[in-house]
């Protein structure tokens, strides 16, 4: 069924708007206004007219200043407008379509001329308002997809992180709980004034996917050093302490292999990949001190990345509040202690302030995802 269209007839003479209405009401529903009040009204009222057709010269408000009033509202700054108007200069027609006029006819007007122009106009707004349509489906679906590859992503994540903590048996719900304490830390420290500016929303969203992997290193550990029941010797630990580079340089070689085969796929900011130089730098540095006693590069301070900084804390926390096979949990208000007296050396001591305002917050975690 073909669309009946709407077409408004804006003329303070009445003979002008018999004219006009006279010729178009056989084609389409008319509606009329004989000033520029009432026709920002009708324009605004249903059924909202597909098309205007509007005096230049008309008292208290004229066409341009109608037009312009129309241009400021959302329900009616899309309709065409065509000026019908004795004023035949040059500069008038110029002024008119400047403003935002789709077409100028000027008078005495030819009927043939004006349904024809009339028509052009309708086809015209037609084909925009499909083409309008067509681009909100089409935002609609990449905004779904996207969606639906960012929930794939977070589960093949989440399946590589699982991986790794499969082969820990006393780490259970561990990824869940240290990447929940990270979302806390990152959201709150955009508040406070040391760290403001340093994480965009896209940034933390990244550090808080990236989190998961922070242990992906202990793929590589031999079990029986993984595994083992009882605090590790020296030459054990050294091995434990690789796993920071080996998840580290595994998701460095990932990233290459993707650059080598698409460059145009990689880029260190703003594509899905660039959540793993995230997740590289919180794979090698989360076991950093503050002080520059950690390990594999004794980073010392600020260079040690911010992602890393805040993943440190979250994974300490988590150490102390857990059960291992080696240990028992200790409780929330005993880990606040030994965080507070690392302050300035373990941990970055303004994350640790942060942290005392967020401790309530962490218990809650702790107690929602216990092993």
């Amino acid at each position: 069924m073909n669309k009946i269209h709407t077409v408004l007839v804006v003329d303070d003479q009445p003979e002008n708007l018999a004219i006009l209405g006279e010729l178009l009401e056989s084609h389409y529903r008319v509606k009329i206004a004989n000033s520029g009040q009432r026709a920002l009204h009708a324009a605004a009222t249903a059924p909202i007219p597909d098309l205007i057709l509007l005096d230049v010269m008309m008292p208290v408000m004229d066409g341009y200043q109608l037009l312009a009033r129309l241009k400021e509202n959302p329900l009616t700054r899309d309709i065409p407008v065509i000026f019908v108007t004795a004023k035949d200069r040059a500069e008038d027609e110029e002024r008119g379509l400047e403003l935002g006029a789709a077409d100028y006819i000027t008078k005495p007007i030819k009927p043939v001329v004006v349904l024809a122009r009339v028509r052009i106009q309708l086809e015209n707004k037609l084909a925009k308002d499909w083409l309008k349509d067509q681009n909100a489906f089409l935002e609609s679906e990449v905004a779904r997809r996207m969606h639906d590859n960012e929930l794939i992503q977070n589960a093949s994540l989440h399946a590589l992180a699982t991986l790794a903590e499969t082969r820990d048996p006393d780490t259970g719900g561990h990824i869940f709980r240290t990447q929940s304490y990270v979302q806390l830390l990152a959201k709150a420290i955009r508040q406070h004034a040391h760290y403001q500016g340093q994480l965009s929303d896209e940034h933390l969203k990244m550090i808080v996917r990236a989190a998961p992997l922070h242990d992906i290193g202990k793929v590589g550990i031999p079990d029986h050093i993984l595994r083992k029941p009882g605090p590790l010797t020296a030459a054990e630990f050294e091995v434990i302490q690789t796993h920071c580079k080996i998840g580290g340089d595994a998701i460095a070689l990932a990233m290459q292999r993707v650059k080598d085969a698409d460059r145009s796929a990689y880029r260190s900011q703003g594509t899905p990949l660039a959540f793993l130089e995230v997740a590289r730098l919180i794979a090698r540095s989360h076991h950093e001190r503050w002080d520059g006693y950690g390990y594999p590069d004794q980073l010392q301070g600020e260079l040690i990345p911010l992602a890393a900084r805040i993943m440190a804390l979250a994974d300490v926390f988590d150490a102390l509040t857990s059960k291992r096979v080696y240990k028992e949990a200790i409780p929330v208000e005993e880990a606040v202690a030994i965080i507070t007296a690392e302050k300035g050396q373990h941990f970055d001591p303004e994350l640790v302030e942060v942290f005392l305002r967020l401790q309530r917050e962490f218990a809650l975690i702790a107690q929602k995802f216990k092993a």
